[in-house]
């Protein structure tokens, strides 16, 4: 076999993070001996730091850096007093973070249908979700919409909904931290935005991570008092029930180097998703965004008609290219979720979702030649 063939047989990873720490490892390994040095592995200097520039970044007054993307949803549910007896709204279409909190407070999840189109929370279902609590004796109280795969929900329509029913809104972002719904990021967005920091995600960590977003003071007071065990004047007092969630200074550390290179990352990630586009809309249904929004691309999420996704990830596998299925299962078939209510007892369109869609390689170092293998790749495998 020549090295060519070689070449390009070779395994394309789905995400590269080795390709970004060749771009800033020797200023990540500076900053992370920096906390070395300084010994301030928890609170240090990084962590107000990192939380000034995210909240600037995000157009927020405030952010709150926390443990991670789902201790950043439940620091929020508590800090609500979210409890039994109260609905909280979620897509079926999502990672189960999202609605595992929930019961976490006592509460109760109650699953929401997902738009045909972006994917994201279906605004009609949600009123119908709020109906269905109601009848459940449920208090409908927050309702968590989640910007997938990179997209803001459609928060124009959600807003409203929300507040006719008096309704929290937290945005959950960690997908789509740094993506925009009518030109204001998202973490600006709601009452409230949570997001991730995992090492997969758009602005990742080299662990767990995660921030939450608000203009909201008192809300950030009650935060911070939960993120360490209810602390009031200093740790030796508790004046509330909270938990463990700080947000390492290493790890913050690693985020304001990512941070300072984020947008340009952004930017490439557009290009790719613009390209994948272009080459792939004739063989496969591609991404829509809404046209009041930008992605940041977590996911690329093609749809394909009921029974082809297999063979196609197989035929990618036999050429060294990775895919991923997001999700297999919707939330409220999940053994652990299915007791709780929903919108209705089919949720045609996640349901759907779930046997059709598949994600191909996507990160911000995805050079076009390793596109063009890709693209090859699957228009072959569709051919057939």
């Amino acid at each position: 076999m020549t090295s060519h063939v070689k070449a390009q047989m070779a395994p394309i990873p789905f995400i590269d993070l080795a390709a970004q720490r060749q771009r800033i490892g020797t200023k990540i390994d500076q900053a992370v001996q920096g906390v070395l040095n300084s010994c301030r592995f928890i609170n240090g200097p990084e962590v107000s730091l990192l939380e000034e520039r995210l909240a600037a970044f995000a157009g927020s007054k405030y952010a709150v850096a926390c443990s991670s993307g789902t201790d950043a949803l439940a620091l929020l549910l508590m800090a609500w007093d979210v409890k039994a007896g109260d609905a909280v709204f979620c897509p079926a279409f999502t990672f189960c973070a999202t609605a595992e909190v929930v019961p976490w407070v006592g509460a109760t999840p109650v699953f929401v249908d997902v738009k045909d189109d972006t994917f994201n929370m279906d605004p009609e279902s949600l009123e119908l979700a709020i109906a269905t609590a109601k009848e459940y004796g449920l208090i409908p109280k927050v309702v968590i919409p989640v910007d997938l795969f990179g997209q803001p929900a459609d928060y124009d329509a959600i807003l409203p909904i929300a507040e006719r029913h008096g309704l929290k809104v937290l945005a959950d972002t960690a997908q789509g931290f740094g993506g925009t719904w009518n030109n204001k990021r998202t973490g600006s967005i709601g009452d409230a935005a949570a997001t991730s920091f995992f090492p997969a995600k758009p602005l990742g960590c080299y662990g767990d991570g995660g921030a939450i977003f608000t203009d909201d003071a008192d809300l950030v007071t009650v935060l911070k008092s939960v993120r360490e065990h209810g602390q009031g004047v200093d740790k030796y007092q508790n004046v509330r029930i909270g938990m463990t969630a700080r947000l390492d200074t290493i790890q913050a550390a690693v985020l304001l180097e990512k941070l300072a290179i984020f947008e340009d990352e952004i930017a490439a990630r557009e290009k790719v998703a613009a390209r994948y586009n272009a080459l792939l809309a004739d063989v496969a249904a591609v991404p829509f965004v809404d046209p009041r929004a930008t992605s940041v691309w977590a996911q690329y999420t093609i749809r394909l008609a009921p029974g082809r996704r297999d063979a196609l990830a197989d035929a990618l596998k036999a050429e060294g290219i990775p895919t991923a299925v997001y999700y297999r299962i919707p939330m409220h078939l999940q053994p652990a979720y299915g007791a709780y209510p929903a919108a209705a007892a089919i949720l045609p369109v996640a349901e759907a979702l779930c046997e059709e869609v598949i994600s191909l390689p996507m990160h911000a170092y995805l050079d076009e030649a390793t596109q063009d293998r890709i693209i090859a790749a699957v228009r072959r495998a569709l051919a057939d």
